[in-house]
């Protein structure tokens, strides 16, 4: 076997061919991609709707970290609640710590200036003490979530209201008679 007929000129000019062809169409679609995801940085920047990659995670994140910088808390929490499934641990962390911080701005904005929390923000507040234990617990090293928590600790009463505590069903104060019923 001779070495020298691997490497003739035509041989090499196809296999450089093959290469400029292949180089030709990864810078195409990267040059794609890069336009893409410079629009999508544009548009979050702006706090629009993203044009591209809107389903992916961090486009329905992004969408539900401006519904909750313009107030609109309740689509929010859905969204942020909708991406719980498929988040890894670390965007769990970033999820809950969002989901904490709607609870505890909502709390905030019904309690006022108020030093004594009034029962209808203390749900608020522990809902939110409940969403920062678990971004804590999915990534330890989120330093936001610790100082949150830390002050929301220092605004809930030790002993919780009847009926506004940790339960899943807040306004029932005693066993199983329903509050609200004529």
């Amino acid at each position: 076997m001779n070495i020298r007929s691997l490497f003739s000129v035509k041989k090499l000019t196809y296999v450089a061919l093959i290469i400029m062809v292949v180089s030709t169409f990864i810078i195409f679609f990267s040059s794609i991609n890069l336009y893409q995801t410079n629009i999508f940085n544009e548009s979050i920047a702006k706090g629009e709707a993203p044009k591209f990659y809107s389903q992916t995670f961090e486009g329905r994140y992004a969408t539900a970290y401006w519904l909750a910088k313009k107030g609109m808390y309740k689509e929010s929490t859905i969204l942020f609640n909708n991406l719980l499934i498929e988040a890894n641990k670390d965007q769990e962390s970033a999820v809950q710590y969002n989901i904490g911080n709607i609870f505890f701005l909502r709390g905030l904005l019904i309690n006022g200036t108020s030093m004594n929390v009034r029962p209808e923000a203390e749900y608020l507040l522990r809902q939110a003490k409940k969403s920062y234990i678990q971004s804590i617990k999915a990534n330890n090293k989120h330093w936001d979530t610790r100082h949150n928590l830390d002050r929301l600790l220092t605004m809930l009463p030790s002993e919780p209201t009847p009926g506004v505590g940790e339960s899943d069903s807040p306004g029932l104060i005693m066993g199983n008679i329903p509050v609200g019923l004529p």
